[in-house]
């Protein structure tokens, strides 16, 4: 796009309309058909209207706002490529877009959508299909993820304690899991257990209600402090047999879902990367140092530049990952290494956004602070940054560098 000479005199000045006021630079959201961009656009306004307002509140108290619950269900936005046939490139767009309002409340989305949700689409018979789904659509029912336990994270795949043991037409499990966001207040959790009878990681759909769950918030956390992220201790759980995932039945096939929720993640990363930029940029542009504005500085300008270009480079492989989800032909080594790039590339956004509000920098006051440290979390959940660095790199050696 070429400025003409009195447009560009006019934007040095300050008198210029902004000619990207929503940071999409290579105009990326033209890609999405009228009605989705509209559906996009409807969430969008329904997050800057109910969740915006209170989220640093609710951060900074540790609790999560679970009021909204009943009318994110109005928005019916629960599967909205399985159920309602949109496209991969929306829904990862909706993830952002949620992100770049408040990662708390986008983790819960994602982590009832996509890790829960996702589960039992894949994984689930027609019968259990039937069953659990359109309560769980509905959000009459809400759900978590249950695999990363306290000893176990990168070789939970091999190192899962949790067992299963097979009693008639039920299962006993015991155990423990962490990390696992929301369980508190969630009505099902899914738990990976593995069966003493043939040492395979099994799926069962848990009700927390059920005797010897217990599920303890972890406290003194930095990232994504209204999730409720917690401790669960399973002790002579009963889950009757119809609760077995039918599909779940190795550790292999959680990667039915975990490719998928690879790259919602990369979609966090996103959004959470366009979130510093607003802020760095709002702040630049109205802070006053040696009787100008910031971003009047050549080396603020660089910072924001270089926040926006990774945020682009990031969208645009988020893109053609979710361009290759709708034809079919992702493999885990896809989701891994956008998961991987994107993140870091976040890193680098954050702190650079960081650094731009110098000590208010560190204030929730000033939001950076809140987006900063939820991006650690984002770092490092559904597989660390190292972890798919060497998922893609077995893909391009045929080599592994770990078991």
């Amino acid at each position: 796009m070429t400025v003409a000479a009195p447009a560009l005199a006019a934007a040095i000045s300050g008198e210029a309309t902004l000619p990207y006021p929503d940071g999409d630079f290579f105009a990326f959201e033209s890609l999405l058909p009228a009605n989705e961009l509209a559906r996009l656009n409807e969430i969008r306004d329904w997050m800057e209207h109910n969740v915006r307002p209170i989220s640093r509140d609710f951060w900074n108290r540790s609790e999560f706002p679970v009021h909204l619950i009943p009318r994110v269900a109005e928005l019916d936005m629960i599967s909205p490529v399985r159920r309602q046939g949109h496209s991969h490139l929306l829904a990862g767009m909706v993830t952002a877009a949620i992100h770049r309002v408040d990662a708390s409340f986008g983790t819960f989305f994602s982590g009832h959508d996509g890790l829960f949700t996702g589960s039992i689409e894949l994984l689930a018979s027609e019968e259990q299909k039937a069953a659990w789904l359109p309560d769980i659509y509905s959000l009459k029912k809400t759900g978590v993820f249950a695999i990363t336990e306290p000893l176990a994270g990168s070789d939970v795949a091999g190192g899962t304690q949790t067992t299963a043991v097979r009693d008639g037409d039920n299962w006993i499990l015991n155990g423990e899991k962490r990390w696992i966001g929301n369980s508190t207040f969630s009505d099902y959790v899914i738990i990976w257990a593995k069966d003493v009878a043939d040492g395979q990681v099994k799926g069962f759909l848990v009700e927390t209600s059920r005797e010897g769950f217990s599920a303890t918030l972890i406290e003194n956390r930095i990232a994504l402090r209204a999730v409720q992220n917690a401790d669960i201790v399973l002790t002579d759980v009963v889950v009757p047999h119809f609760n077995k995932l039918a599909g779940a039945n190795s550790f292999r096939d959680t990667n039915k879902v975990l490719k998928t929720t690879r790259a919602t993640v990369g979609w966090q990363a996103v959004g959470i990367q366009m979130a510093a930029f607003d802020v760095a940029r709002k702040y630049a542009v109205e802070r006053h140092q040696f009787g100008k504005p910031i971003a009047s500085f050549q080396l603020i300008q660089e910072q924001l530049v270089t926040m926006l270009s990774n945020a682009q480079a990031s969208m645009g492989m988020m893109v053609r990952l979710a361009q290759m989800e709708d034809e079919g032909t992702t493999r885990n080594e896809h989701s891994a290494m956008a998961k991987a790039f994107v993140t870091k590339c976040m890193r680098e956004t954050v702190a650079l956004g960081r650094s731009i509000l110098g000590g208010n920098g560190v204030s929730v006051d000033y939001e950076m602070a809140k987006i900063f440290c939820d991006a650690e979390a984002i770092y490092t959940y559904e597989g660390t940054y190292e972890i798919n660095t060497l998922v893609a790199g077995r893909a391009i050696t045929g080599i592994a560098a770990f078991i």
